[in-house]
């Protein structure tokens, strides 16, 4: 044991790094990997048993975990009974003949389809898309980057998105902080968007508007996601100055709105119990919510061990810089795994306390933003990508090709985060 300890810390977290990232590849799914990691870090960080047991607990029986777990599950139970339920197909049906214009018709179907974060929901919008592209001279690759790209234009920050939910917790930040800060990145990502589709051939692409058609129905399909996003929010303030001390108020806000928010889509569709049933017994909400609480296990190893601090300690003495940590860490593991939450859940434990060891933690908010750009363009870029992967095998689109597409924008919106790194960063020291 002794010569393991020997090791220098970020030679062992690296070891730890490989061996989830190895099994996460080889399709063990997220929370074992995360568990496995976190029984590692204990191991190679001279943790008993006991004391490694004590540290999971610990993280478990947190209300913030467990608050957590609950909005994420309650997400995707809201998500999968719009689905089901035949919600979101009304939303999109009330959406078409509102716009002539064909390029925002084209953006707007998978940009609907993004505000909800369904696994691999970019083949959910593909034949929209195709309808669409078949009334155009767009090649498959070329909608295949149009409906990938804008479905995913509102992860930076939307609320819904898991890995918002959970860089909230572990870097202990305002949602509506977080939210103002990462907004800017959609508007950069659609006018991206529309500089690659601008110039391609869209005669006759969208049709004739429908004048007969009214916006009110749309709007009325989208009353779930608006009871989620400011019923939620403003529920979580009002708890918050009701119950000052309470430390889970804004996540019991978005817990009760989302609540609301299901019952009333399970009513407006009169879904029946079947397929409520099928819904709530889904193996894979118990899944995600068995990942929430083993990544919060990982962070809480990495504390309880002090890995952190004795890896703060060594990339002090190499003189690494805390701004290439924030971009590479978050960068590879995204583009390795291809998910969000992976990236979020495995480097924000370490680059959280390394950035307030340093003497950086008044700049927190800079710091995370960074990392979550840098992250998210890993996940864009990365070939294990499901919605890459499903949207190139339903438009037949060779990924060379699609690729292509997808390389100058992802530049461009790194350059923008680089820089407004830069801008957050100097507003925090002018204004705090």
């Amino acid at each position: 044991m002794s010569i393991i300890l020997n090791i220098p810390a970020i030679v062992r977290i690296l070891i730890v790094f490989v061996l989830v990232l190895i099994a996460i590849r080889r399709s063990v799914s997220l929370g074992n990997a995360f568990l496995l990691g976190a029984i590692l870090i204990g191991v190679l960080f001279g943790l008993t048993p006991g004391a490694m047991l004590l540290s999971a607990a610990g993280s478990i029986v947190m209300p913030k975990t467990l608050s957590l777990a609950v909005v994420v599950t309650l997400i995707l139970v809201l998500s999968s009974s719009m689905e089901i339920g035949g919600h979101m197909e009304r939303l999109l049906d009330n959406f078409r003949g509102l716009v002539t214009n064909p390029r925002l018709n084209l953006a707007m179907f998978p940009a609907l389809i993004g505000l909800l974060p369904m696994p691999g929901g970019a083949i959910f919008s593909a034949p929209m898309v195709k309808e669409m592209g078949n009334r155009s001279k767009l090649r498959p690759d070329q909608l295949s980057f149009i409906n990938y790209w804008y479905r995913h234009v509102w992860e930076y920050w939307w609320p819904l998105y898991p890995g918002i939910l959970l860089s909230v917790t572990l870097a202990n930040i305002d949602l509506w902080t977080i939210m103002m800060v990462m907004c800017p990145f959609t508007i950069v990502a659609v006018s991206l968007g529309s500089l690659s589709v601008k110039g391609l051939e869209l005669k006759h692409a969208a049709g004739k508007r429908d004048k007969s058609r009214s916006a009110r129905p749309f709007f009325k399909e989208l009353i779930p996601i608006l009871m989620v996003i400011f019923a939620g929010l403003g529920a979580g303030m009002l708890l918050s100055y009701i119950f000052p001390g309470l430390y889970i108020t804004k996540e019991m806000g978005l817990i009760i709105a989302l609540i609301l928010s299901i019952a009333y889509v399970w009513f407006r569709n009169g879904m029946d119990g079947d397929r409520i049933r099928k819904v709530v017994i889904d193996p894979h909400l118990l899944k995600m919510f068995y990942m929430v609480i083993a990544i919060l296990v990982f962070k809480g190893m990495l504390e309880d061990s002090d890995a952190v601090a004795a890896i703060s300690r060594e990339f002090t003495e190499f003189s690494v810089p805390l701004v290439l940590i924030a971009v590479a860490l978050p960068f590879i593991v995204g583009g390795i795994t291809g998910i969000t939450i992976a990236f979020v859940g495995s480097t924000f434990p370490i680059i959280v306390p390394l950035v307030h060891s340093m003497g950086e933690g008044s700049f927190i908010l800079a710091y995370i933003m960074l990392a979550l750009v840098s992250g998210f363009l890993g996940v864009l870029l990365s070939p294990l990508h499901l919605c890459l992967l499903l949207s190139n095998q339903y438009f037949e689109a060779p990924f060379g090709r699609v690729y292509r597409h997808l390389v100058l924008p992802c530049i461009f919106l790194f350059a923008t985060g680089f820089m407004y790194f830069f801008f957050v960063r100097w507003m925090i020291a002018r204004f705090g």
